[in-house]
């Protein structure tokens, strides 16, 4: 697979000329919706074996092999050239493709409004082939240990189908938020934890959930100890019971780090006591905030690497999301929120704003500002295929154990692409 970032004047067909491969393969790979009007900025995944690279000023075959991790002997050979031939600027090498490492992959899928909607079902149908685990969201845990279910339609039919496992997502939502006071219910009362359970058990062989994933967020600081003793007597449970246990974890880069949302997550705690964790690297830029990158890759690295200080690699899923959001500006604290939007939402609108998109490269994610019909101005951070591969660059660097995207339902089918070439996905 190739990553290549349209510049001003290039036409569909003039790129597939210059891959070897054909319009209409780029146009459905990437569901472009209007093939003649490309967006200048727009990063685009051409689906061939391998990939090319354009020879720049300074580059030999030895820089070259080393940037793609293969030996400057082999580049020569592929392309047929002596390896004492000099370089020509602008020249194109063939890069084959690379060993593909294993990685676990699991995505999270909402239902709204008490219902699956078939586009969603759809979407989890076709994310479904590159999927370990699937996890609806969520069940939500009630004061008395019982259980409030998601609709799951075919999610379970889907799962067994395509090798996939059901991830129970159990979460202390009470009225739509993360309920402090449920938590502290919850990881305090030995009579509710206990129903609970006995719930959890019943309900996951009832549907054939295989991991029990504990999304417990918004606790009490001074819960944080007995959130560890809690998990500790859920997996002594679930395992005696053949359960996988994992736990989703706040972005924290220390154990010292305040708010209401990080003190009562020990990483250590989790790394010892759960199967794997998801540490939920995204959100920097939030409906609520600021205009910012959703996940940029300075401080997802930095999330990592606390968590890497604590826990071996392989119990780490990076999580990442799959929506990007539209801000009005100028933006007033507590005044309008940002509109979320899929990458393919993000590029129609540059492409009907008629504006160029921008990349910072320090953040690894792309952006542009466009003014609305209504005459306000408007600020777009998302992800495209080059933000993706930056995180599995960062998964395949660390030895993590794969990746946790928030959430299916979203067109982004660059990042599938991607995936696909980058991970062999493991199935359970």
């Amino acid at each position: 697979m190739q990553i290549h970032v349209v510049q001003e004047g290039q036409t569909i067909y003039g790129i597939a000329q210059a891959y070897n491969t054909t319009a209409q393969e780029i146009i459905t790979s990437n569901e472009i919706s209007n093939p003649n009007q490309l967006v200048v900025g727009q990063a685009l995944v051409i689906p061939i074996v391998g990939s090319f690279y354009w020879v720049q000023p300074g580059d030999s075959l030895y820089s070259i092999g080393r940037r793609f991790g293969i030996s400057y002997q082999t580049l020569a050979r592929v392309n047929n050239i002596s390896v004492e031939q000099p370089l020509i600027i602008g020249q194109r090498l063939y890069i084959p493709p690379q060993i593909r490492s294993k990685a676990e992959v699991n995505a999270y899928v909402e239902p709204t409004g008490g219902t699956v909607s078939p586009y969603l079902e759809q979407s989890t149908r076709e994310s479904a082939p590159l999927l370990t685990y699937l996890a609806p969201f969520s069940y939500q845990i009630q004061r008395d240990g019982t259980l409030k279910a998601p609709p799951l339609n075919s999610f379970p039919q889907i799962a067994q189908e395509n090798g996939v496992a059901l991830m129970m997502v159990l979460t202390n939502i009470e009225e739509g938020r993360f309920s402090d006071e449920l938590g502290r219910i919850i990881l305090t009362d030995e009579n509710v934890q206990n129903n609970l359970l006995d719930n959890i058990v019943k309900s996951a062989n009832e549907v054939g959930f295989r991991d029990i994933h504990f999304d417990m967020e918004f606790l009490p600081p001074e819960n944080r100890e007995d959130y560890n003793r809690f998990l500790r007597k859920a997996k002594d449970r679930l395992s005696r019971e053949g359960f996988l246990m994992s736990t989703a974890l706040a972005p924290k880069t220390s154990s010292e780090q305040v708010g209401a949302w990080y003190e009562a997550h020990d990483y250590r705690a989790h790394g010892e006591i759960a199967d794997f964790v998801v540490l939920m690297t995204y959100e920097w830029g939030y409906s609520g905030g600021p205009p910012m990158p959703v996940s940029p890759i300075g401080p997802v690295r930095s999330v990592v690497e606390y968590a890497l200080s604590v826990m071996p690699a392989n119990k780490i899923m990076l999580g990442q999301n799959l929506y990007g959001y539209d801000w009005t500006l100028p933006f007033v604290p507590g005044g309008q929120y940002a509109r979320a939007i899929s990458p393919q939402q993000a590029i129609d609108i540059a492409r009907a704003n008629n504006v160029p998109i921008q990349y910072d490269y320090i953040a690894q994610a792309p952006h542009f500002n466009y003014t609305a019909t209504d005459g306000k101005e408007h600020e777009v951070w998302f992800e495209d295929a080059r933000s993706i591969q930056a995180k599995f660059d960062l998964i395949k660097e660390l030895g993590l154990r794969g990746i946790s995207y928030w959430k299916l339902g979203l067109d982004f089918p660059q990042n599938w692409l991607l995936l696909s070439s980058n991970f062999n996905v493991v199935k359970r």
